[in-house]
């Protein structure tokens, strides 16, 4: 994309909204971020290990998961599992975004693909509920898109380079929970939702023991069957 582009680009008057739609949620978004960065270097991993995972990963959920399993020392496929549970929401999440993007060429799509990710699935649906291709959604996701990438990667940086400077008395764990659970509130829309919800939590509650955080992956399996299931008499 040429200077030109970019600049008409930054005037759409989507990608403009775009911007100011996910600013509000930036806050949190950033506290995340930064405790995402303080505990990668405090689970032991190293300045470009942090960075490359920050960068390369760019699934907070999935890292902070993955992280005390790396530094139990646990086996490589408990690692990945994990994650890969932990991310199965955007398998959900790609079957709506392919109803908006899928007359786009495929390397624009694989483009859009790394900076879709849970805040901007929750702006996009509520600014676009019908599922269907529009004119302006391109820039409105691009703009949405730059605010949570500035957001996250720099506070996620600040928080790795600065780790060793952040008492954990801040509780800053706490307000990347909370912005956490006010995207997933947002999205707790039909009563199945709720259901499956409170079952994931039940679950991951009675399963705490488990080495490995493995009770993540308990929750994951019991409430994605359990959805299914009631998606399925639903529609009977």
């Amino acid at each position: 994309m040429n200077l030109a582009a970019l600049r008409a680009l930054q005037r759409h008057p989507d990608f403009r909204q775009g911007v100011r739609d996910m600013l509000p949620p930036s806050l949190g978004l950033a506290a995340w971020g930064l405790v995402t960065g303080v505990a990668m270097v405090k689970s032991g991993l190293t300045l470009w290990q942090a960075l490359g995972m920050s960068l390369l990963v760019f699934a907070g959920s999935a890292q902070l998961a993955s992280l005390p399993l790396l530094a139990a020392g646990a086996p490589w496929w408990v690692i990945l599992g994990t994650a890969f549970c932990v991310n199965l929401r955007f398998v959900i999440f790609s079957a709506q975004w392919r109803g908006y993007w899928g007359h786009l060429p495929r390397w624009q799509r694989l483009l859009m693909a790394y900076w879709a990710t849970d805040l901007a699935y929750v702006r996009y649906i509520q600014r676009y509920p019908g599922g269907q291709p529009a004119p302006g959604q391109v820039p409105y996701f691009i703009g949405g898109a730059v605010v949570m990438a500035v957001c996250w990667h720099v506070l996620s940086i600040i928080g790795i380079v600065l780790a060793d400077s952040v008492p954990t008395r801040w509780g800053l764990g706490f307000a990347g929970t909370l912005a956490l659970l006010g995207m997933c509130y947002s999205l707790l829309t039909e009563r199945v939702l709720w259901a499956v919800a409170a079952v994931a939590g039940l679950v991951s509650i009675a399963t705490y023991h488990l080495p490995f955080k493995l009770n993540i992956i308990c929750a994951i399996v019991v409430a994605g069957a359990l959805g299914l299931w009631l998606e399925r008499r639903r529609h009977d």
